[in-house]
């Protein structure tokens, strides 16, 4: 396959600094290599630069920093949309906010193909707050919604070209859902699926029946990977960290069947932030798991030895 890097270092979604170091973290960490490795194509197109912002004030005054994210979205999106033609975009983050431009980049490059977007959010967040809604006023809390066609981004986000459909979109892992969020996911179609229903029916199951609905619609699917999907425990470096995540085989098993689906066109990796990380043991594993759903295999995973080295 062929594939693209697009670094997408967006800091000012999230509220604790660091965020904006987790595409150079990725690279460290050996994602060109070992996408090489697997025997794919790969081109790195460096790091999406923020556009001009313009002065933005919405009537919540919560929310922060909306005229670079709104500016972020715009840059993101073009490039997301540039790096599609004729290859897997895979983006590194920064924060989740980068999702909002990745994305509708997609969801562009799809309505062109004449093909469904489906979505696969990993995290323990929704991310399905507007900008009316958001109480904390950090905006890596809303790229779903503004995807999604949510009403409330008018005139401060960029204008979608084309939203994404609710109804084909899949949460798994939740376990941090505001009320707000928790109606709006309902009232949109959104498939949820929360850290309760994968403890009583298993990942494999739950992540079967979405993409055996992909692959009947002749889908695309875009994953959005946020670090705080797996348990803090096994992936420390992110800022929102949320008790009870996936486990590192419920992690490797959703990407292998991923891989064996054939249906990933899109990837993001978000909201790692290595200033919190422990001798980049999560940006390591986000490199395993972007491997797993790229091909390796049980039996090509390299055995590590303590101090990390093979």
């Amino acid at each position: 396959m062929r594939c693209r890097i697009v670094g997408a270092p967006v800091q000012e979604g999230n509220s604790y600094p660091g965020c904006d170091m987790g595409p150079s973290s990725l690279r460290v960490a050996g994602i060109v290599s070992a996408l090489r490795q697997l025997g794919h194509e790969v081109e790195d197109l460096g790091s999406v630069q923020l556009g001009t912002t313009r002065p933005l004030v919405h009537p919540n005054p919560a929310i922060k920093a909306l005229p670079e994210i709104s500016a972020w979205t715009a840059a993101i999106a073009e490039a997301a949309y540039q790096a599609s033609i004729d290859a897997m975009p895979i983006f590194l983050g920064g924060d989740h906010s980068m999702s909002a431009g990745s994305l509708t980049g997609v969801a562009r490059r799809a309505a062109e193909l004449k093909r469904p977007l489906f979505v696969l959010w990993l995290d323990a967040h929704p991310d399905f707050h507007t900008l009316d809604t958001t109480t904390s006023g950090n905006l890596h809390g809303v790229p779903l919604a503004y995807a999604s066609g949510l009403p409330g981004f008018a005139g401060y986000y960029p204008d979608l070209a084309v939203a994404v459909d609710p109804r084909r979109v899949c949460t798994l892992g939740l376990r941090s859902v505001d009320p707000a969020e928790r109606t709006a996911l309902g009232e949109a179609g959104v498939t949820v699926h929360d850290m309760r229903a994968i403890d009583e029916h298993g990942i494999g199951a739950l992540l079967r029946a979405f993409l055996e609905r992909v692959a009947k619609a002749n889908g695309m699917l875009h994953v959005s990977l946020d670090v705080d999907f797996l348990d803090p425990s096994i992936a420390p470096a992110v800022g929102t960290t949320v008790p009870g995540g996936a486990t590192l085989r419920e992690a490797h098993l959703a990407m292998e069947m991923l891989s064996d689906s054939g249906l990933v066109t899109s990837l993001d990796l978000v909201e790692l932030n290595p200033f919190l990380d422990e001798r980049g043991r999560t940006a390591t594993l986000l490199v395993d798991l972007t491997a797993s759903l790229m091909g390796r295999r049980i039996m090509d995973r390299p055995t590590r030895s303590h101090s990390g080295s093979y």
